[in-house]
This record gives structure tokens, sequence and C-alpha cells, in this order.
């Protein structure tokens, strides 16, 4: 086997919480691996052990090669450094569909401009193994495409950390699943994973059944010879003359008895079936207040501007009570910017934003690095009595972060915790509105996908800026989109969208299409010429109707 990492009886534990024990791993060269579990089980530390940024406690590891480690946060990588604008490199950033050069310090630059010019560090270094964790947070869907083609060419072994089913959909063949401090595989991609562990679940809960049943069959049949044996002490007393007979008889059933539950106790323990753990499920709920009227935000001729780079111009457009917008565009394309105007922590450079006065409304940034990292959980939201403090806990013990887990200085957890957190604030405040930067970045699975759902039931009014497609496509009903240096409001959800705009690029299709409407012109013509009752209308309707869906298909 050509293994380029070796793993051998790791163990790590954070504090007092092992992470993850006994683990024994093997990757070989060219391999494509996604990495999953729930926020905390430890997979950006497994990642930090394998790239030597933090030691394990006990075992053994061996790297053959370079690796290119991009990390979850685009803060730790490095971005605000000067930047060497060299051939390759300069290649790489505008492959990436960067809307501004690279020169100087980038503090200025979105999440998705920071993490594409790690993206093209990583790729200019040419390492031999690919560490990605969280690569399509903050990226935008050119940026999504370029790194799927990027890894499908790309020859060494990659390791993805990611909760993007899409992504992990179109890049891995084996998922590694960190659980219950184990590292349990997985063949085929996300969608494989999903309907495997399924299978596996089903698999233990009816061995399970199986044993609990065969267990009550037994305690049963054992209950019936208990019941005769004290028949048979009870009748030994009472029988003159034949109390030796029904002594014997109760000692035999006695014997019986034992034997037989110790028969029982052996089996369970051979077998030793618990039953598996239900996937923990997340429930969100929100407290609304709906009360105000149509447009509650109206932009108009809106400009923003920074120096002499213009993010968007000659911008107009509106948003409804209860709709779902969502906002696309590349990054750097100044969407975040957006959001902040929506709030009131920027001005416009030119033209009006008007909103409602009688708003309500929840923001959540994207910058999980502004919690008071020395405080706890309960702390950094500020609640102090009683009610709010135990909705507060049983909200974040929902969402997977255990009693444990919210007394420990924030320092100390995840990325995808500290989200909960900051969702957890959200939850607890009654908002019409919801503005949401990048809601389900660093996420893990179930979190997002009750997440959508919860979303989904909520009556206000959602603005989201996401780069998680299917997230976007089952939220969203239309979309404000940018494009030619400005936005645009667009009648559309994600999915259609795209479509559209790729039967308007591709003039292959159009041809196709125009072909199919000439077609339909003629059949329509042509019936209806013929008399009533013709035997040739419904041979000319069924090819209609075949048109008619290949024209709705394109």
């Amino acid at each position: 086997m050509n293994n380029v990492i070796s793993v051998r009886n790791l163990k790590k534990a954070f504090e007092e919480k092992i992470l993850f024990e006994e683990v024994n791993l093997d990757i070989q060269h060219g391999e494509r691996i996604g990495i999953v579990g729930a926020n905390g089980t430890g997979k950006t530390s497994l990642a930090n052990i394998l790239t030597g940024y933090t030691d394990q406690d006990t075992g053994s590891i061996d790297v053959m090669g370079s690796v290119g480690y991009l990390q979850q946060s685009t803060e730790m990588n490095g971005a605000d450094e000067q930047i060497a604008v060299e051939g390759e490199f300069l290649k790489r950033t505008k492959e990436l569909g960067m809307l501004t050069d690279c020169t100087g310090s980038e503090s200025y630059l979105s999440g998705g401009e920071k993490l594409k010019i790690s993206l093209a560090k990583i790729w200019t270094s040419q390492p031999d193994i690919l560490l990605l964790d969280e690569p399509t947070n903050h990226l935008d869907l050119k940026g999504i495409d370029w790194l799927i083609s990027e890894l499908s060419s790309f020859k060494g072994a990659v390791l993805i950390i990611s909760h993007d089913r899409y992504f992990l959909d179109q890049t891995v063949d084996r998922i590694l699943e960190i659980e219950e401090k184990q590292i349990h595989e997985y063949v085929g991609n996300y969608s494989d994973y999903r309907a495997e562990k399924k299978r596996r679940y089903d698999s233990k809960l009816h061995h399970f059944q199986v044993q609990e049943n065969e267990r009550k069959r037994i305690e049963k049949h054992l209950a019936s010879l208990e019941n005769w044996s004290e028949k048979a002490h009870n009748q030994s007393t009472k029988q003159e003359g034949k109390k030796e007979y029904y002594r014997m008889k109760a000692k035999k059933m006695d014997k019986q008895v034992k034997s037989t539950r110790k028969r029982l106790e052996k089996k369970l323990e051979e077998s030793g079936i618990e039953r598996p753990k239900d996937e923990k499920k997340v429930h969100f709920q929100f407290q609304e207040d709906v009360g105000h009227g149509k447009r509650i935000i109206e932009a108009s001729d809106l400009a923003m501007k920074f120096s002499a780079r213009t993010l968007f111009e000659r911008t107009s457009f509106y948003i409804k009570k209860g709709e779902r917008v969502g906002i696309i565009g590349e990054n750097g394309s100044g969407k975040t910017t957006l959001l902040r105007l929506f709030v009131g922590e920027k001005n416009p450079s030119e033209g009006e934003l008007w909103r409602s006065p009688s708003l309500s409304v929840g923001y959540l940034s994207q910058d999980v690095h502004d919690l008071p990292e020395e405080q706890n959980a309960i702390e950094a939201l500020g609640y102090t009595t009683r009610d709010d403090v135990y909705q507060a806990k049983t909200i974040l013990a929902s969402m997977g972060l255990e009693r444990t887990r919210q007394v420990i200085p924030i320092r100390m957890l995840s990325l995808g915790e500290r989200t909960k957190i900051k969702l957890t604030g959200i939850l607890m405040s009654k908002h019409d509105v919801l503005i949401l930067d990048e809601p389900t970045n660093h996420l893990d699975l179930p979190s997002r996908e009750a997440f959508e759902e919860t979303i989904m039931q909520f009556s206000g009014t959602v603005i989201v800026v996401s780069h998680d497609y299917y997230f976007m496509d089952k939220i969203c009903n239309r979309l404000i989109v940018h494009d030619e240096k400005r936005f645009r409001r667009v009648e559309l959800r994600l999915s259609e969208y795209e479509t559209k705009k790729k039967s308007t690029t591709d003039p292959t299709t159009e041809d196709q299409r125009m072909l199919i409407e000439n077609s339909i012109s003629a059949i329509i013509s042509e019936i209806s010429v013929l008399p009533p009752g013709d035997p040739k209308i419904k041979e000319l309707d069924a090819t209609l109707a075949r048109l008619m869906k290949k024209k709705r298909e394109i």
C-alpha cells in the first residue's frame, strides 16, 4: 500500500474531555476523504495534529510529503500578511474570480476574498497532500466550482473537513466520522454515508430488538418456573406423607430456574448488543412578532464605495414582509456590507435606504471571534434571570452544546459551538426580521438540517447571505443578485436562477429552445386546420405534450 498518512493508537483530550482515542488510520496517495462529525468532537484538533500545529497525547503519526493546510477561520490563514504577487499565485487568484488585486495589506478584504488568497497560496506551494478545514465557508459559487475542478485534477491525497453536503457529494469517495471518541469509516460520498449510516442504525436496532424479544421470552419462562417452584414449596408443607416428594420437586424447580437464568445471562453477555444511540435531534424555535406594512426595506440608487473601490452602485430594490430573500454575488461584491446597511451599522455612500421604523431585527454576523473568550456561554449572552438562564441552557443543550461545555471559557470551544451560542441569542429574542450572514458556517450537519426546517416555519422576513447551496435553494424563494456593480431583485430560487442563467449563456441550449418552439407552433397550426374527430389530432397532441415537456426541462 502507498500510504501517505499512517496513524496508530492516537489519543487526544482537551482539558478533561477525551476527543478521540485508540484511532488507527491509513490514508493512501490519491484518496479523497471527507471528515465529518458533530461540533466539538475533535475534527479540527485531528487536522492540527496531522499538520503539527498541535501535539497528540499518545500514539504515532507518519506523514509522507508536504501538507497544504487551509485552516477553518480566515483569521488563522495569514491573509493579512504582505502578499508577494507572483505568476502562479496571480493566476490562481484570477481563476478564483478575485474582484480586486492582492497587493499590500488585505485587511479590507471580505472573508471570502481572504479565503481565496489562502487557497491561491496553498495551490502555489504545490503540496503533496491537501487538508482543507471548512473550505467552502465564505466561498462564492465561482470559487466552489473552481475548487471542485482543481480537486478533481489534484494527484495527491485530499482530506476535507466540511459540513457542506453539496461540496462533499462532489469531491469525496470516503467518509471518516468522529463519533463517540472513535473514527468510523464509510465508503462513498456524503449521500452514500448518510444512507449507509441509516442502514447500520436500522440493522443494530433490529438485532437489539431481537435480543430484547428473546430476553422477554426467557424472562416470561423464568417467571413461570419461579411460580411453579413457589407452588411446589407451598404444597410440600401441606401434603402429609408427601412432603419429601414435593420438597424434592421444589428443589428441582429452583435448580432449573437458576440454570436457565445463568444461560440467559451468559447469552446476553456474549451478544452484548446495546440499543444504538438515536442521532441527536436538534430543535430550534423562534419567537416572532409580525405586525407591519407590506414593504419593509426599500433601496433607491444605492451605492457603496471605499476609497477608489466601488462595491456597488445604481442599486434599487425592495423587500416585502414575510419574504425569504437570498443575497448572492461573488466574494468582495458587498453582500455583508449590504446587510450592515440594513441593520444601520453603515451608511450608504450615495442614494437612500428606507427601513420600516417598527422593525425588530435579529442580526447574525459571520464573525464568531467577537464573543468574550474568557466568559462562558451564559455569561456571554448576558442572561441573569432564572427563567432566561434555564431557557438558554435548554436551547444550547438541544443544539448539542452539553452542560459541561456551557460552563467553560469560550476560548475552549470550537467555532461551531460558538456559532450555536450566537444563534441562541437570536432564538431567545422576539424578532420579525432575521438577517443572517453565513448562518450555517461551522454548524454540524444535524444542526444545519434542523435550522433549515425552523427557518421554513418562521413566518417573519428572512434575509440571508450564504454559500451553502442546499440551504439557499431550500430557504429563499427570491433573490437579490449582484451583477455589473449593482444589486437587482430576481423573482426566482437559486436553482431556477442558475438554470436560467446557463440557458441564456449557452447558445446550444438557446438554439434547442428555438427549434422546439418552432415545432410547437407548426403542430398547433396543423391541429387548427384538422376537422373535429380526425384521428391524427390524438397523435399530434401526444407529440405536442412531449415537446412542451422538453421545453420546460430546457
